[in-house]
């Protein structure tokens, strides 16, 4: 396909056109692809940057749901949302471990088990790349944390690297993914865009992988090592040690003229393949249902005393909502992937005040500071654009920085954050100076001192009622974009409200050149600590049954910086304790992106774990809290008692800049004996027994019987116990009350495997396999007396 191009032009392919793109060679017919980030939605790189997108359920939740069709549905979905924003490749799904529960993007990955990772992985995949839209697997590989994540080596030996880390890699590959994306850590030594063993010898070997290899962006190092060891595409564009220096390394004999004849075909290949016909996935009125049915299907129910679970509508006359994350919930974490959700995005209060309408009294309290980090804004758009919207403020983008006559563009946007990868026009660049202002009208609840907050990557300025209360002209980090606010109290602006009384609230951002620009800004109440803990728990007392929602804000968890510890807020957790004394019927709802420190999970009758579910959190949630749902979800993460009984929980790389993997195999639950919940546990409201276990070949069979007056669903789990312990198989199983279903489960052949010195070798037979509803609850043991000799598949 590329025989025709010189050796210019192929080497001007193994770098990107723009920030965004491949390079177009029109008179080949090579078109440019364009890319955005992902995988909650579709991030940047957009036609219109700023476009609203959908923004589906984390990586974990998605995990949760065990649940391969859901998966691909939610990929397809986000396929969709690439057709309709012009972009043929998302950098998506991550595919990396939570083998550590402080990883700061632990929200992404599916599952501490590689297993469950990879099969999820393949079926978002596969429902992405329905559509015709790319799917670029990110990040190849052992980018498992983010703490010196540009330089950290990780050491890790072959058997663990092929069994556990490179196994989710190897399940995409098979399932025709277009891309793989090379992260930005060492491993063994070499820069993971230098790694010869795994990109040429394994992936593209190995494996037979025909896609493109690309770097994550700014993450090469190198011309010669890089183009030699497989990598075919330097992200973003114009090249920085790529294109152009390739051809020159070839005439210079430093690389084969082949390596960059198969990089070219690679990248026109990807180009061509997915920038033709398109297929959007599915209709806009069914969007909705979907995102609610994969948010309740991640939703993981770990207790449920005297069956508290669910409240009947009318059976409780008041229900108390309490918590900081009720009207301030976390719908995702802060990435440079971060989406901007829709403004019309139902919180989990207002969709419970809904759902119980006429049949129960909500009555609500905070108990904390929703936003201890950075407050939120709440206000209503400085004028009407005609879009519906009416929250959020009025966003003015100007060609330049004078911010007079008319804007380029104008939207309303319901966020105190920000974020821009490229630029803040869908036609600028990184580098150009542009500005832009933020309008909205602020209606104070009660008299008192407001304190303002603001910042940004450039230059800033916010009045309030005409008068100017903030100014921030120096620039700031790029570091400190994801919505954290670095300064306190004493760096805020007090500003005297009266209640009732609107004030117009204006925000001038002057951007200066950098690869990010931010923006973010916020108001803090009057009102006081003590006075919030006070009135809920005082509402939990004489409340008939309480819904306290906990959790995170979208920079508890972050790209670019892993957490200290697993617990939550000490004021949530003092919330905790207080209502669940005051009123003993609390159900807990934690909204939490990665394994947590459960401590206090015992105090309540209920624990739900909500994780970060997308835009769709509050009906979900109203929906499963009413029981017109179930709480389909189980852990796709192990909780421990203490944090010392993680495997692997420290991520600070050693003096040297290396990070051992010394739990090898053992990582995840695989290496906890006795967890607080166990991988794979869970409930729903339906109970199930499974009986009657047969094996034929690679193939278990079970009866599920539904043991309840309801319909429901659970999650079928094969291990096996030996050499080491390992998922092997499992299945989503829906059962109609009273019911049963005789279904089969076909092991993955490429866990009946190891590898040793000698290469792949199948496990010795007979092999015991142990089949149930968790790790710890595997009542059935079935034995695969021959086990298939597959050393690859």
């Amino acid at each position: 396909m590329t025989d025709t191009l010189s050796l210019e032009e192929q080497a001007s392919l193994s770098a990107g056109g723009a920030m965004w793109s491949t390079l177009a060679l029109p008179a080949h017919a090579i078109p440019a692809a364009t890319m955005a980030d992902g995988p909650m939605g579709i991030a940047s790189g957009r036609v219109d940057e700023r476009d609203v997108s959908l923004l589906t359920p984390c990586g974990t939740s998605l995990g949760a749901s065990w649940d391969v069709d859901l998966v691909a549905r939610v990929g397809a979905l986000v396929g969709g949302e690439a057709v309709r924003c012009g972009v043929d490749a998302v950098l998506a799904p991550n595919v990396n471990l939570a083998r550590s529960p402080l990883a700061g993007r632990a929200f992404e990955y599916f599952s501490e088990d590689p297993y469950l990772t990879g099969a999820l992985g393949a079926a978002w995949t596969t429902g992405l790349q329905s559509t015709g839209t790319a799917s670029v697997v990110k990040h190849l590989v052992c980018n498992d944390s983010e703490t010196a994540r540009d330089t950290v080596n990780v050491v890790v030996d072959e058997r663990t690297l092929r069994e556990v880390y490179l196994l989710p890699f190897e399940l995409a590959a098979a399932a025709g993914a277009g891309g793989m994306l090379a992260a930005y850590n060492r491993v063994n030594g070499s820069y993971c865009a230098e790694q010869h063993h795994i990109l040429t010898d394994i992936v593209k070997g190995e494996w037979g992988f025909g896609g493109v290899v690309m770097s994550d962006w700014f993450g090469t190092h190198s011309t010669v090592p890089t183009i030699s060891a497989g990598l075919d595409l330097e992200m973003p564009g114009p090249a920085r040690f790529l294109g152009a220096k390739v051809g020159a390394a070839v005439l210079a004999d430093q690389v084969d003229p082949a390596r960059v004849a198969d990089a070219a075909a690679r990248v026109a290949g990807f180009a061509r393949r997915f920038t033709g016909a398109k297929t959007p996935s599915i209709a806009t009125a069914d969007v909705d249902d979907l995102l609610t049915e994969a948010a309740a299907a991640g939703f993981v129910l770990l207790r449920n005393q005297d069956d508290l679970l669910p409240l009947v509508r009318g059976r409780d006359a008041t229900i108390a909502v309490i918590g900081p994350n009720a009207d301030a919930p976390c719908y995702q974490g802060g990435t440079f992937a971060k989406i901007a959700v829709t403004p019309d995005a139902v919180r989990p209060l207002e969709a419970i005040r809904r759902h119980y309408a006429g049949q129960a009294q909500i009555v609500h309290e905070v108990g904390v500071d929703p936003q201890p980090r950075l407050p939120s804004m709440p206000m209503r758009p400085e004028r009407d654009l005609g879009d519906g919207c009416t929250v959020g403020m009025t966003i003015d983008y100007f060609d330049d920085t004078a911010v007079s006559g008319t804007p380029r563009f104008s939207e309303t946007r319901a966020t105190n954050s920000l974020v821009w990868f490229v630029g803040v026009h869908e036609q600028g660049s990184w580098d150009r100076p542009a500005a832009i202002r933020a309008r909205g009208w602020f209606t104070p609840e009660r008299d008192g001192d407001y304190r303002f907050y603001l910042g940004g990557t450039g230059a800033v300025a916010m009045t309030v009622g005409g008068t100017e209360v903030l100014r921030r002209d120096e620039a700031v980090a790029a570091s400190d974009v994801m919505g954290t606010l670095k300064r306190g109290d004493a760096d805020c602006s007090i500003v005297p409200l009266v209640a009732g009384r609107d004030v117009l609230v204006e925000i001038v951002f002057r951007h200066t050149p950098a690869r990010v620009q931010g923006l973010w800004f916020g108001v803090r109440t009057p009102d006081s600590a003590q006075a919030m803990h006070d009135r809920a728990v005082e509402l939990a007392r004489s409340a008939d049954a309480v819904i306290l929602v906990v959790g995170e804000t979208s920079d508890s968890s972050v790209e670019s910086k892993d957490r200290v510890d697993t617990r939550l807020a000490p004021e949530q957790i003092a919330l905790i304790e207080a209502v669940t004394a005051a009123n003993p019927r609390t159900v807990i709802v934690a909204n939490v992106g990665h394994a947590f420190d459960a401590a206090w999970a015992e105090r309540a009758a209920a624990v739900l774990v909500a994780w970060y579910p997308g835009q769709a959190f509050g009906r979900a949630l109203a929906e499963v809290l009413a029981g017109d749902r179930e709480p389909g979800g189980r852990m796709p993460v192990s909780i421990a008692r203490d944090e010392a009984d993680y495997p692997a929980l420290g991520l600070t790389p050693d003096a040297d800049g290396n990070l051992a993997y010394s739990e090898r195999l053992a990582v995840g639950w695989r290496g906890m004996e006795a967890p607080a919940y166990a991988f794979g546990s869970g409930m729903g409201y339906a109970r199930f027994a499974i009986e009657q276990p047969t094996i034929d070949g690679a193939r278990v069979s079970v009866t599920v019987r539904n043991l309840s007056t309801r319909d429901g669903g659970t999650v079928v789990q094969v291990y096996r116990s030996a050499p080491e312990r390992a998922l092997v198989g499992f299945a989503k199983v829906f059962v109609a009350a009273g019911a049963q279903r005789r279904i089969a489960i076909d092991i993955e052949p490429r866990m009946l495997r190891v590898w040793t010195a000698d290469g792949w070798a199948a496990i010795a037979g007979p092999l015991s396999l142990h089949v149930g509803q968790a790790s710890d609850d595997l009542p059935l043991v079935i034995t695969m007396e021959a086990v298939p000799t597959v050393l690859t598949a």
